[in-house]
């Protein structure tokens, strides 16, 4: 083997094995109980017609102290998402790919299919969520959302399909009202190969939290009320979002943003995603600190195809292909002659903004 060939395989194997490391910073799940319980058993039936939230509590609260896993076999599990399905900490939450749960038509601006809140090691995955968007008995409200999880840590999600919620299809963030205490992020959270599609607020929100991987998703036709992005993330005052990965996801039909930075957010990557025909910009920085944006697919977004706002500062650009945005506005002429502001804008007030020329409009 000549001395180039052998270069270019040893640098093809690095490459793959830094794509496999883990992220840094991100936990992996401890060994939990070996319990494993069956919603069935406990009187889930599955069939369409049974609100079979309280067999699924029951089935949850029967757990061991050390934890385990309970199953849900295939069927059309209909869950009171007032009430919630609440999981416990050292679980996992194991539902067959033809699961279906279905939320029950209510009236509420709050109300979560399954609830996550301050538990550590908790792992969903396996079927479907449906939420009641075509059945909601109020026009007011937009919390009405798939899983929340709030103020957690070491949590996996993973091969779900979440669809048609009044709200957020996943919502990820901190956990207020502590007394004494300031608002809990959640940490070390693990998204990967779900797709969310045709929820009306987000597709996916990170709020107050830490350590988060997005990985392998999908965020679909999301629209509805405001801000009808595929990946919003915008904490809350009194907190912050830190070190989040957005990996190898599309987002695409969205009504708002593909991805959106909102305000008090730091140290966000995104990387290899395809980010196309958004209504609104393909995304978008807003007083957001620190990134990388790289390797990304950004076309056909109806507004711009990277909008950097004033107060963003320190994101780095690059090797991303990016054009045939801002269909909504390309009859408009920029002020002094710019060109390529249609798929790449940067405010004046924006610092640090590195942009390589192989994220220039019309370089690929």
């Amino acid at each position: 083997m000549d001395r180039h060939r052998r270069r270019c395989l040893h640098g093809l194997l690095a490459g793959s094995l830094l794509a496999a490391a883990p992220w840094p910073g991100v936990a992996k799940l401890p060994a939990r109980g070996g319990a494993s319980l069956d919603v069935q058993e406990f009187g889930a039936r599955g069939d369409g017609r049974q609100d079979d939230t309280r067999a699924f509590q029951a089935a949850i609260d029967a757990l061991p102290e050390e934890g385990g896993t309970v199953r849900v076999p295939a069927g059309n599990y209909l869950i009171n998402p007032l009430r919630s399905v609440r999981l416990r900490s050292r679980m996992h939450l194991s539902m067959d790919p033809d699961c279906r749960l279905v939320a029950m038509s209510n009236a509420d601006p709050r109300a979560y299919v399954l609830l996550l809140q301050r538990l550590e090691d908790v792992e969903v995955s396996g079927g479907r969520i449906i939420g009641d968007r075509e059945r909601h008995l109020d026009t007011t409200g937009e919390w009405g959302h798939g899983v929340m999880v709030r103020g957690s840590a070491r949590i996996e999600l993973h091969d779900l399909h979440i669809t048609r919620c009044w709200g957020d299809g996943i919502s990820v963030g901190g956990l207020s009202g502590i007394a004494g205490q300031a608002p809990l992020p959640s940490r070390d959270v693990v998204i990967r190969n779900v797709v969310c599609q045709g929820n009306r607020r987000q597709g996916l929100t990170i709020g107050r939290s830490r350590h988060v991987r997005v990985l392998r998703c999908s965020f679909l036709d999301t629209g509805g009320v405001l801000p009808g992005c595929g990946i919003d993330i915008e904490p809350d005052p009194g907190g912050d979002a830190r070190d989040i990965l957005v990996e190898d996801c599309l987002a695409q039909n969205n009504h708002g943003a593909g991805i959106q930075l909102y305000e008090r957010v730091h140290a966000v990557t995104i990387r290899r995603c395809r980010i196309l025909d958004n209504r609104g910009d393909g995304i978008h920085l807003r007083a957001a600190r620190g990134g990388v944006i790289e390797g990304n697919e950004i076309r056909g977004n109806g507004l711009r195809g990277i909008t950097v706002r004033a107060a963003s500062r320190d994101f780095h650009l690059r090797d991303n292909r990016i054009g045939g945005n801002s269909g909504a506005v390309a009859a408009r002429r920029r002020e002094g002659g710019e060109r390529g502001w249609m798929n790449l804008d940067v405010a004046r007030g924006a610092d640090g903004i590195r942009v390589e020329s192989s994220s220039r409009p019309g370089r690929r």
